[in-house]
């Protein structure tokens, strides 16, 4: 049987705006032909051909996915706009609800992944509101359509073929393979590819399910921090007060300090703040600027922003996550 056979040619009238340099028989033959390479990429890698015949014939491109990946919107939110709507008040109370529900389990995540709970929950509650929104586009034409379209082809292409993988092995069927428009699924958002290497089945029932499972996306998260360098029992960082004669110089130079060497220079740390060796590597975290919020950002922090590299995330979640378990 040829290989090409089973792949129906997309309509053209799917592809008439797609991409606006071809016309609507050339892109059709174009997605058609990225799905052929794509069939014979996942049978090297040892898919099923029922997988193959299940996810790739018929499959359209998502014009809706190309729309949303040409026209990102320019981050342009000041840190004070950013925390509000992620800091909100109804954001924290259901937040303290989740882990009043789940606290056994965060416990024991704890207990055998070296990763506190509040971090947990902070990413947890960042990244699908816990559980209540995953995303509702399908993992495998996204992933599609960015392997076909994007600036990253080659990226998109092998997170694909970790899609089908994870399908193939009996994980999740397509249709229940649900994530973001850029192919991030399930309740930790976890690419493909993150998925095959740390996410874990925590609740007993075979393969790791990020989809439906709460005890399995915990751990899953727990594992990913755990392998990024968390320090149990460690803060992430601290807001933190600046002298009134500030050394623009020297705090915003973006360099990591000892504790003892940001409170010579007269950082001041608030009442109640967590116990830290002074020998602990502290960087001054200024999202807005001189002026704005200020913290020291800890080791930890670092872990979090290998889940997501900007600092505004970073601090979100590290706040959410006091906020949720104080």
């Amino acid at each position: 049987m040829r290989r090409r056979s089973f792949l129906y040619a997309i309509p053209a009238t799917s592809t008439a705006l797609l991409l606006g340099s071809l016309g609507e028989a050339e892109a059709a033959d174009s997605f058609n032909q990225f799905l052929v390479g794509v069939d014979s990429m996942a049978a090297a890698k040892g898919v099923s051909y029922r997988t193959r015949l299940a996810t790739l014939r018929g499959l359209q491109a998502n014009a809706d996915v190309i729309r949303l990946n040409n026209h990102q919107p320019e981050f342009t939110q000041t840190w004070a706009e950013y925390s509000q709507k992620r800091l909100s008040q109804a954001r924290i109370a259901a937040g303290q609800q989740k882990d009043a529900a789940y606290r056994g389990v965060l416990s024991s995540v704890r207990a055998g992944f070296g990763v506190d709970p509040g971090v947990i929950m902070g990413i947890w509650g960042l990244e699908t509101n816990y559980g209540s929104y995953t995303g509702g586009y399908s993992v495998v034409q996204s992933l599609a359509t960015l392997g076909w379209t994007s600036a990253r082809r080659d990226y998109f292409r092998n997170e694909l073929i970790s899609a089908l993988q994870i399908i193939d092995g009996g994980a999740v069927s397509p249709q229940g393979m649900t994530g973001s428009w850029a192919g991030a699924m399930g309740q930790p958002q976890f690419m493909p590819s993150v998925y095959q290497r740390l996410a874990v089945s925590y609740d007993g029932h075979g393969r790791p399910d990020i989809w439906t499972s709460v005890p399995d996306s915990l751990a899953s998260i727990a594992n990913y921090l755990r392998r990024s360098g968390w320090r149990m029992g460690e803060t992430w960082g601290e807001a933190v007060i600046l002298p009134p004669d500030v050394n623009r110089q020297v705090y915003e130079a973006d360099q990591t300090l000892a504790l003892s060497r940001w409170l010579s220079l007269g950082v001041r740390r608030l009442p109640q703040h967590a116990a830290m060796s002074l020998a602990t590597p502290a960087r001054l975290v200024l999202p807005d600027g001189v002026g704005g919020a200020s913290f020291l950002a800890y080791p930890n922090f670092k872990a979090i922003r290998r889940y997501n590299p900007s600092d505004y995330y970073a601090l979100s979640v590290g706040l959410l996550g006091d906020l949720v378990t104080a």
